[in-house]
């Protein structure tokens, strides 16, 4: 077994700070866009994540933020009444219900996101391909650990 120095442990400290930090920090951007989109932050990490995975039915949304179904569907009626969303029929099931962006929208929530996408691409231009591949890696082993953290909370 590799014994673990002094200066690892400080090391992975010092990662852990700073994942704490950009944390609160996109906390803080989060909280000012969504005050600034006027939708409450539920609201708009719902957004995102339909952002980030497309039109689904309320009860995958609900699973995949992790609410309970009628709080999502408070959340849902909220957005699209304020017409962040829209309710649309499957293709495959003209029975199920689907959950989309507005697309007239999204543009919204794209500018509002603009400087920290700026800025992010200010921060990435001085890595190369390596690197940026080392730290998507870690960001995507950092999102498991963080799933698996959850779904231990949740058992």
């Amino acid at each position: 077994m590799e014994l673990v120095t002094k200066e690892r442990r400080h090391r992975v400290l010092q990662v852990k700070r700073a994942l704490r930090e950009v944390n609160n920090q996109v906390s803080l951007l989060s909280h000012r866009v969504s005050a600034r989109a006027e939708v409450k932050d539920i609201d708009l990490d719902t957004l995102d994540y339909l952002s980030q995975h497309g039109a689904m039915s309320a009860s995958s949304l609900a699973k995949g933020i992790g609410l309970h179904p009628a709080t999502m569907t408070g959340v849902l009626d909220r957005l699209e009444r304020s017409g962040w969303i829209l309710r649309g029929r499957a293709e495959h099931d003209r029975r199920a219900v689907v959950i989309g962006i507005d697309p007239r929208r999204n543009t919204d929530l794209v500018e509002l996101y603009a400087g920290m996408n700026s800025a992010m691409d200010g921060v990435v231009e001085a890595f190369t391909d390596a690197e940026l591949d080392t730290i998507a890696e870690f960001l995507r082993r950092t999102a498991e650990a963080g799933q698996s953290a959850t779904a231990e909370l949740d058992a």
